[in-house]
């Protein structure tokens, strides 16, 4: 089973949403839609779920075109943002109304809910409404949901963006577990780099529709293409150094260390964060911002330096990797 976009397409009026898309998501693997909002990522979810249509282009899925088969009929599971569950409805009916509408047997519904219940560890809560359950439990209940349509493919739209810090990291592991473990492929949106770099075997790097660069976490992060990946991916984002004529030096902050003969510099801010503090230093090239130890003793005025073999290098004027 696999899912591909060739040369996809899409505007409203005079501009263009998405350009030239071409990506392939191979049986049991997931692929990032990574980037800003507006970039262009979650109209390429709603085409291919087939709630909106391409201007040019075709989707296929397991070899077969798209093109004129109605969102019903693409056995897509999605998973959006919002959990969007029937607050009205128990846990129980709110996973029960797809089965019924899709012709399930009353003793198939009740089997496969139970079952469903049991996996996403919601057996206790099956009776009970949206409103009484947290944050991470509404969340698993559109997981179930999803799984319970038994899809070729599944669409996440965002699906952790409205949970806080810990319940993100709680239920990362329980959408492993039950989705991206799985023999499916797996299209994840998402704005937040990190997630992405913990969740997806690629990442598609999204910037004003395009992709920029598609790769694993690994490549992305230590081969990005271009200033805007290598900036876009990791945490604080890459320095880029204005020393070479037509040319910028891309350095990660934990790439540099102290070093007597090194570059000058002036230390502005410090951020300490228990194990590692956060500098921004102040050079004759523009601010740097470096990650060292945090029982580091630090002075005003510092010396940096790095390998050269953890430089990056850009043209100025296209951003491209040299």
């Amino acid at each position: 089973m696999t899912l591909e976009l060739r040369s996809i397409g899409r505007r409203f009026g005079d501009r263009w949403i998405l350009q030239d898309m071409n990506l392939t998501v191979q049986e049991g693997e997931c692929l990032a839609l990574l980037g800003a909002s507006g970039c262009g990522k979650s109209t390429a979810l709603r085409l291919i779920a087939g709630l909106d249509q391409p201007d040019i282009g075709e989707i296929f899925i397991d070899g077969h075109s798209m093109d004129g088969i109605p969102a019903r009929e693409r056995r897509i599971g999605m998973v959006f943002q919002s959990y969007a569950l029937f607050p009205h409805l128990t846990i129980r009916n709110n996973l029960e109304l797809g089965l019924r509408l899709r012709g399930a047997t009353t003793k198939a519904r009740y089997e496969r809910i139970n079952m469903m219940l049991e996996i996403v560890q919601l057996t206790a809560q099956a009776e009970q409404r949206p409103s009484q359950l947290s944050g991470g439990q509404r969340q698993r209940v559109a997981l179930a949901r999803a799984l319970l349509r038994d899809p070729l493919i599944y669409l996440l739209d965002e699906p952790m963006s409205n949970l806080d810090a810990q319940l993100r990291e709680e239920l990362r592991p329980e959408l492993k577990r039950l989705i991206l473990d799985g023999t499916k492929p797996v299209i994840y949106v998402t704005h937040d780099q990190q997630e992405a770099m913990a969740l997806a075997d690629r990442i598609a790097v999204m910037r004003h529709g395009r992709i920029e660069q598609i790769g694993t976490p690994r490549e992305l992060y230590q081969y990005p293409a271009t200033t805007y990946v290598a900036q876009f991916i990791g945490r604080p984002p890459m320095n880029m150094l204005d020393i070479e004529e037509d040319i910028l030096i891309g350095v990660r902050p934990e790439d540099l260390f102290f070093k007597p003969d090194g570059l000058n510099c002036r230390l502005l801010n410090q951020e300490w964060q228990g194990a590692t503090q956060q500098l921004l230093l102040d050079t004759e090239y523009g601010h740097l911002k470096m990650i060292c130890d945090g029982d580091t003793s630090l002075s005003e005025d510092l010396r940096v330096s790095w390998r050269q073999d953890r430089e990056h290098r850009f043209e100025r004027k296209t951003g491209q990797r040299l």
